[in-house]
């Protein structure tokens, strides 16, 4: 299974917004911090802001905040929030697939694969991660 650049990027804002709380953070400023493009991360931001995850403030001291504490956001609902479906192979099409016992497997393994998640949340990466505060601090 690979989750999409959208969760991927979703997952980084998080994390350093986590160890950059109690002020917004300019987008550009999380793109940079990782080198990546902040065309792509405005959309991401965007969702997430109207998901009630992150508040945004306009203006020149701007930009965007965890909307709840990192000890409240759970990494399996944030993947399921940003993941566009989270089927492992496509059956629509497939000529056996009102006979075939692969999706219930499949379908298991991707609870599973969401319970595990659900036992973490944003603070427990930036807990389990010495240095990213550093990594991740503005400057």
């Amino acid at each position: 299974m690979r989750l999409t650049r959208y969760t991927d990027y979703a997952l980084r804002v998080l994390l350093h917004l986590a160890v950059n709380p109690g002020r917004p953070v300019p987008i550009s400023a999380i793109a940079g911090a990782y080198g990546v493009s902040q065309n792509h991360l405005v959309k991401v931001v965007h969702d997430m802001v109207r998901s009630g995850l992150l508040a945004s403030t306009r203006g020149r001291s701007g930009g965007v905040a965890l909307a709840r504490p990192a000890e409240e956001i759970r990494l399996g609902q944030v993947v399921l929030d940003s993941e566009p479906d989270m089927q492992l192979v496509d059956c629509d099409a497939c000529a056996i697939a009102p006979v075939c016992g692969l999706p219930p497997p499949l379908q298991e393994a991707t609870r599973a694969f969401i319970e595990v998640l659900d036992r973490y949340t944003v603070a427990d990466l930036v807990a389990s991660s010495p240095g990213l505060d550093k990594a991740l601090a503005l400057r």
